[in-house]
């Protein structure tokens, strides 16, 4: 276990703790970020959210470093059903470039995570799906019902996303 790691532990899941550290350490060394994303799959949860913080910031500005690892997030990480972890995700998938398959995968995703309990889940998953839908006419179509439906019915920041302007609904 590497020092880096070592800063995610502690705490409560109320707390990113150390996070932001790391996702600046990460940021600059493809090999650090590899063991952090390794560490999504950690056993302990606080572990594995403050890595999926960590990994999110980072690939803000540096998402090519997701791309070595998009089959490990698309088919290992994604399905946690840990609500932080899924939060993160959601806002990972619309920055890694995917097949059509990889794609359809990721899309089926989304919208599982549309139905999970936490409300923070399904306004990141509305957003990603939203951004995946920029440049899909078929999911656009398919997406518009739902974003309407969630902007008459869904919390107060799931109405404020699908009303976004940067999403021409």
């Amino acid at each position: 276990m590497t020092n880096v790691i070592n800063k995610l532990r502690g705490g409560n899941r109320r707390s990113i703790g150390r996070s932001d550290e790391v996702a600046r350490k990460i940021s600059r060394s493809p090999k650090l970020f590899a063991e952090i994303l390794a560490a999504m799959l950690d056993p302990n949860p606080i572990v594995r959210m403050r890595a999926a913080d960590a990994i999110e910031k980072a690939s803000t500005t540096h998402p090519q470093l997701l791309q070595p690892h998009k089959r490990t997030i698309l088919k290992k990480i994604a399905v946690i059903p840990q609500q932080e972890v899924r939060w993160h995700v959601a806002q990972i998938l619309p920055r890694l470039h995917l097949t059509p398959n990889e794609r359809e995968h990721a899309v089926s995703i989304l919208f599982d995570y549309l139905e999970d309990k936490s409300s923070i889940v399904k306004t990141f998953a509305m957003q990603a799906l939203a951004d995946l839908a920029l440049d899909d006419p078929r999911l656009r179509k398919r997406l518009l019902p739902i974003l309407e439906f969630l902007t008459a019915n869904g919390t107060a920041a799931m109405r404020a996303r699908s009303q976004a302007p940067a999403h021409p609904w």
